[in-house]
């Protein structure tokens, strides 16, 4: 059997009609595959599920209402760069009818149930994009993320979930939900596929690409910010999050604590203020006209919340605006010096009977650590960290979510890579580059002395946001002196009559961080083009004539 016949078995055999919206034939699919296999695109035979309210060329789009419906002639921007990178759709997923929920239950084709237990909710809006992903009918999925779409279904669902910044992706082709706010995501069921899907989707750039300051990676000491109160988690809830926090202190971050105060007023603003009426601008008219009609399948709840939001003035979202500011100040006050901020991803995992019963403060519940996020612009990354042994003895998956400052997504990549790996590998065995590296300027240098991994400078780079790239070699036309530098340096000669080969490192970082580093190197250190043993040519580390003369020879060829 190909993988195709695997995946429709399982789907058949699953029963869950409510995870797909339209599922494509399976002879299409199974072409598609073939042709995608034969390729060498980095998403090479990757099975892709995209949520309901991003357009697919041919394909229904219904942003879970019937009545709604239109079929695009192109593909949204983000599934075009998905599939020139060699994804294949299998189809179009269920959601939170209008991306309005976190629940994952407000759809007229169906509440999607968690993947493991068929009475919980699997978290909204994504839904059926997080469920896909986590039943293996697709590999990745597209899904999007405006107060916590993205995160929430991730975390129940024991996935990652990849939020990038807001605007740095393209969100044409995308049913919106608060302009403003809305952000195309990523899920997949492990780290490193989620970094190559994104950076693939990544090509299909917004309004506010990555610049030439961009970091990529975390600090070599990051200080992580964590809640000093843990509001809307039960004890077994908190037990979880203090055993994360204790996994990111053995991997050497520090941990501060803060006031999450101010995050979580601001969270308030989205549903319970004028921020809301965004909502009513992308398809309150469409809601209010179809009030009334019986077979259009508005999803009651949906149609209260967005109803509702037309009744806001032009002064009362400059009001919030500005408090919403206001409350950004507080916050990032309290955020300080740290390198991101860590949370749950959700505060615990409700029955969809309860859901049922209360759905608005259910669906407040669940937003508690995400609706603040797109509002002052951070970046996140919601990835497992294990379950919580629930009093009626059955298990939830545990989740938590990185933050970070706008276009720090990167950083984030790197913090999550680190949290997984044994601090001894963390730099060598997580060197693939970082989804924003595929899109921002980038520089890599070769360094040959105290500023590889480990060394006694090496902080020099990674305060700068640089990322561990390789190891290298130079062409066999170079040699070592030692310099009489604090702390001790090599100084690299080329030597064309005595040279020999140098094994250094390299890294990457941005123009502005090299340009920075450039311009606080002492003398006689320099900057200038040094050869590979491959033929490339990357800028490295030298030192000037002078100091290479009066340096005592080294007979080794590595610092």
């Amino acid at each position: 059997m190909t993988k195709i016949d695997d995946i429709y078995t399982a789907i058949r055999d699953a029963d869950r009609p409510e995870v797909f919206i339209t599922l494509r034939p399976k002879a299409d699919v199974a072409r598609d595959y073939q042709q995608s296999v034969a390729s060498d695109g980095p998403l090479a035979g990757v099975i892709l599920a995209v949520k309901d309210n991003v357009d697919v060329a041919g394909l229904p789009t219904t942003a879970a209402c019937p009545g709604y419906v239109y079929v695009p002639d192109a593909d949204a921007p983000t599934v075009a760069a998905l599939r020139k990178a060699g994804a294949v759709v299998i189809g179009k997923t269920n959601l939170d009818q209008f991306a309005t929920g976190l629940v994952g239950t407000r759809s007229p084709y169906g509440a999607v149930r968690d993947s493991r237990r068929t009475d919980r909710i699997s978290g909204g809006s994504s839904s059926g994009s997080a469920v896909a992903v986590a039943l293996g009918f697709a590999d990745i999925a597209i899904g999007t993320d405006t107060a916590g779409s993205g995160r929430v279904p991730a975390g129940l669902q024991g996935i990652v979930g990849v939020k990038p910044t807001v605007g740095a992706i393209s969100t044409d082709g995308v049913v919106p939900a608060c302009a403003d706010y809305d952000v195309p995501t990523i899920f997949a069921a492990d780290l490193e596929l989620a970094n190559l899907a994104t950076a693939a989707m990544a090509e299909a750039m917004g309004e506010r690409p990555f610049d030439s300051e961009s970091r990529f990676a975390a600090p070599e000491a990051p200080i992580i910010a964590v809640p000093a109160d843990l509001p809307e988690l039960d004890d077994r809830w908190r037990d979880a999050f203090r055993e994360a926090v204790a996994a990111a202190e053995a991997a050497g971050f520090t941990i501060k604590t803060v006031d999450l105060t101010p995050f979580l007023a601001a969270a308030r603003l989205l549903y319970d203020d004028a921020l809301v009426s965004q909502r009513y601008d992308a398809v309150g008219e469409f809601i209010d006209s179809a009030a009334d009609s019986d077979d259009v399948g508005l999803d009651p709840v949906v149609a209260q919340i967005v109803s509702k939001a037309s009744g806001y003035t032009a002064v009362d979202l400059l009001r919030a605006r500005r408090r919403l500011a206001e409350l950004r100040a507080l916050a990032m006050e309290q955020w300080g010096d740290a390198t991101a901020l860590m949370v749950p991803t959700a505060p615990f995992h409700p029955r969809i009977d309860e859901v049922a019963a209360d759905p608005i403060s259910v669906n407040s519940r669940m937003g508690t650590y995400t609706n603040f996020c797109n509002l002052f612009d951070l970046c996140g990354l919601a990835v497992p960290a294990g379950v919580v042994d629930e009093a009626d003895g059955t298990r939830s998956q545990f989740g938590i979510t990185l933050l970070a400052g706008a276009h720090e997504d990167a950083v984030l990549i790197d913090l999550a890579r680190r949290l997984r790996v044994s601090a001894a590998d963390s730099r060598h065995g997580a060197s693939a580059p970082t989804w924003p590296e595929r899109v921002a300027p980038s520089v890599e240098l070769a360094v040959f002395g105290a500023h590889m991994a480990g060394g006694p400078l090496t902080h020099e780079l990674s305060d700068r946001g640089a990322r561990w790239g390789r190891e290298v070699r130079t062409a066999p036309s170079y040699r070592l002196v030692a310099l009489d530098t604090t702390p001790p340096k090599p100084g690299l000669i080329r030597d064309l009559d005595a040279g020999r080969v140098i094994e250094g490192e390299s890294w990457v970082l941005s123009p502005a961080a090299l340009g920075e580093f450039l311009a606080a190197l002492p003398q006689p250190m320099m900057l200038g083009k040094v050869e590979l043993a491959d033929g490339d040519w990357v800028v490295g580390f030298g030192c000037d004539a002078r100091a290479g003369e009066s340096g005592r020879p080294l007979d080794r060829t590595r610092w």
